[in-house]
């Protein structure tokens, strides 16, 4: 299992934070902000308190407040001041940013009280997909060069998670589903695990109206033939981050129409990264390949904005 990362280069520093490693260096200089190590060969790295100082600084310098004035103030005032701003302000990036840092303490506290913040000002869709969408794409690119470790993405995906749960389960209670609507069965492939946006999908279908099945991650092809009997219309929607992966996509497609479209009233909708990897000339009509989710709203939804 790897440990917490505790650790960081310059350039980790630069893809966390947003700021560049030469105005990085310049702060360090002119004003003692930071305080690196050095290795044997001189190499900078900076310990976990440093990045949390920065991120600290960058939320403050992002917020309009001079890097000077940001250097004179108390050294535990910034970590108030900063909670102070982020939970006023209207700025996305400023969410964005209380987010990261809240993931870096691993400060569920400050999460909820961002996340709170938030919902008093926007619906749930916006904060997703204004917010947490734009946080999760660039912690997966982080994760990917070992800029944060699993434990940091692991933690905030999680607490997301329980925030779409929570929404869902609201929906749940209140909504009254379209008469002769659709049913949407979502579902992830097997092996297939990483969830977040076919939970979200499902919270928006449900919160449009629509009647949703949810079966979540690593479903078998076999095992859905079960909801043959419930409905003879049934639309799938799934969502491919990893499997099938490229080699095995256009087979899983061929084999799912055989199963469960072929002669039937029943579709699927497929996004997700593998969907570059269909080939499209090939794909029964009764499967529809999106590259956007916007695009499956609009035509399968009727819905003209995603928000």
């Amino acid at each position: 299992m790897k440990r917490i990362k505790n650790s960081f280069s310059i350039k980790n520093l630069e893809n966390i934070s947003g700021i560049k490693a030469h105005t990085i260096r310049i702060w360090e200089k002119r004003y003692n902000l930071l305080q690196p190590e050095r290795t044997d060969t001189n190499i900078r790295r900076y310990s976990l308190d440093s990045l949390r100082k920065l991120l600290n600084i960058t939320l403050l310098y992002n917020h309009g407040i001079k890097i000077s004035k940001i250097a004179n103030l108390p050294e535990k005032e910034i970590p108030f001041l900063v909670r102070e701003i982020a939970l006023k302000s209207s700025s996305e990036q400023v969410s964005i940013n209380a987010f990261k840092l809240s993931m870096v303490n691993f400060d569920i506290t400050m999460f909820d009280a961002t996340y709170d913040e938030l919902m008093n000002k926007n619906d749930f869709s916006f904060i997703y997909l204004n917010i947490f969408v734009p946080l999760m794409s660039g912690l997966g690119i982080l994760w990917q060069t070992g800029a944060i470790s699993p434990s940091h993405e692991h933690f905030i995906t999680n607490l997301i998670k329980q925030k779409i749960h929570i929404q869902t389960e609201l929906m749940q209670r209140d909504s009254t589903p379209q008469i002769n609507a659709s049913t949407f069965v979502l579902y992830l492939p097997e092996n297939e695990i990483h969830e977040l946006s076919i939970l979200f999908l499902n919270y928006f279908v449900l919160n449009n109206g629509f009647k949703t099945i949810f079966l979540g991650q690593s479903i078998p092809t076999v095992s859905l033939k079960t909801l043959l009997s419930y409905s003879p219309s049934l639309h799938f929607v799934t969502y491919v981050t990893v499997e099938p992966n490229k080699e095995e996509i256009d087979d899983y497609l061929a084999h799912f129409n055989k199963e469960l479209i072929e002669n039937t009233e029943n579709q699927l909708s497929i996004f997700g990264p593998q969907v570059q990897h269909i080939d499209k000339t090939v794909v029964a009509s009764g499967i529809n390949v999106y590259d956007k989710i916007e695009d499956f709203v609009e035509e399968q939804l009727n819905l003209s904005v995603f928000v």
